[in-house]
């Protein structure tokens, strides 16, 4: 049989790893796609830009459009990233009549309901493994290998950025600016951090996983998102005092009342694998009804990791080209007619236990008004760490873990809490979750 042909848009980072593992690997990616697949094709900003990778054989040029309008190419992947053009390159290769292989999470967290139901329409396929956590083969597990299981939850440490500043905030005792400053200065993390540190990033790649596990839309609109700006030292200190590590995750669960999408930091009992993770690292624990809980560990982002998945991705695609589409793998692991739009629950709804720390005037009886008004919301407390002050100060720290509590209970428990003159300033609030 020919070769396939392969148009690649973006010879980045990523763009050059695909080029590298596909040249390498050439001899064993033939015995398993069983056909030769060959770059034909490439676009790049700059072509006189210094490669990391060989592009001998390929067709160069500055415009994507050229490439996913050559009758040639049978297979687009599209590595720019971002939305624009992105967005506009995939839907007219897909109006060409080729299939789509993408690691653009952004594009697919907010306009991936469109862009399968074009591909669904036309017979193709649009493969994104790695849009979510780099190397770890996640997507292919959920859809495939966890296919007969009921998805209860899933909880994922999908941001290397993140997981490093926190890992180096636990084991250097650095301040959250500290610890950033050394992930830029490393390469792992941008001039301008905030799609990382605010959760963004976590949060396109947890709609994905949850629209997978659970058969519902992607809502990227309706996850609940917040950032590790405002963990600090302290903080990390004391959960460990506790027995526990600060990550930051991406939560999806199913309840009886709906779907809980959360992204933030999170107490984690240091006993769990998924605690000790540490640096650049991703994994994601999935807990299914049959299988119980799995965990996926491994590289969620550089040039080679990354490459790993969307060369899979090429692979798979090429081993269906001549498969009647009815028979393929869904794109959301649920056949398109049988997609559920189950409700996605509010914050203020979600149940979970609390790290709570507040700063009291050192006299007796302000750490029972506390324990009054969780009580009097029905909140009730597991452990308590009272912290002697420092000479001179009349402020001490006290540091409260709870049993779970709806978000809304707890809130209005706050606002009272905060009100009390011998409390100064807001409560400090980290969720906890045991995943066991």
């Amino acid at each position: 049989m020919k070769p396939v042909s392969i148009g690649l848009l973006g010879l980045g980072t990523v763009g050059g790893g695909t080029v590298k593992v596909l040249k390498r690997n050439a001899f064993e990616i033939t015995r398993r796609a069983g056909r030769e697949i060959q770059i034909v094709a490439a676009a790049a900003r700059n072509l006189k830009h210094p490669r990391q990778c060989d592009t001998t054989g390929m067709r160069l040029t500055m415009n994507p459009f050229e490439i996913v309008a050559d009758p040639e190419v049978d297979i687009v992947v599209e590595l720019i990233g971002g939305l624009a053009p992105a967005k506009e390159l995939v839907l007219k290769a897909l109006d060409a009549g080729k299939h789509v292989v993408t690691a653009n999470k952004m594009l697919i967290a907010l306009h991936g309901n469109e862009i399968f139901a074009k591909a669904q329409e036309r017979g193709l396929m649009v493969a994104f493994e790695a849009a979510v956590a780099g190397g770890i083969p996640i997507i292919k597990a959920v859809r495939e290998g966890l296919a007969g299981n009921t998805v209860e939850w899933l909880a994922g440490i999908i941001n290397g950025t993140c997981n490093f500043i926190l890992s180096e905030m636990r084991e250097k005792g650095r301040d959250f600016a500290e610890a950033l400053a050394e992930a830029q200065a490393l390469g792992y993390a941008e001039a301008d951090p905030s799609f990382d540190v605010e959760g963004i990033d976590a949060a396109h790649k947890l709609t994905i996983l949850a629209s997978t596990a659970f058969g519902i839309p992607l809502q990227f609109d309706k996850v609940y998102v917040e950032g590790i700006r405002g963990i600090t030292a302290l903080d990390v200190s004391y959960a460990e005092a506790l027995g526990y590590r600060i990550k930051l995750l991406g939560i999806a669960r199913r309840t009886g009342e709906g779907i809980e999408l959360r992204v933030h930091p999170t107490l984690i009992p240091a006993r769990r694998l998924i605690a000790n993770v540490e640096g650049v690292m991703n994994a994601v624990l999935v807990k299914g009804d049959a299988v119980g809980p799995t965990l996926y560990y491994g590289a969620g982002a550089g040039a080679e990791p990354t490459a790993s998945a969307v060369v899979a991705d090429i692979i798979d695609v090429v081993r269906t080209l001549t498969s009647d589409p009815e028979n393929r793998v869904p794109h959301l692991a649920f056949q398109p007619g049988a997609i559920s739009d189950i409700p996605v629950l509010p914050m203020e709804a979600v149940e979970t236990a609390y790290y709570l720390r507040l700063s009291a005037e050192d006299k007796p009886g302000v750490l029972a008004d506390v324990a009054r008004i969780l009580a009097d919301h029905r909140i009730s407390i597991e452990a308590v760490i009272q912290k002697e002050p420092r000479h001179g100060e009349t402020q001490l720290p006290v540091i409260l873990l709870t049993h779970r509590v709806r978000e809304r209970e707890l809130n209005q428990a706050l606002r009272r809490i905060e009100a009390l003159p011998t409390v100064g300033g807001p409560v400090k609030r980290i969720r906890l979750e045991p995943l066991g």
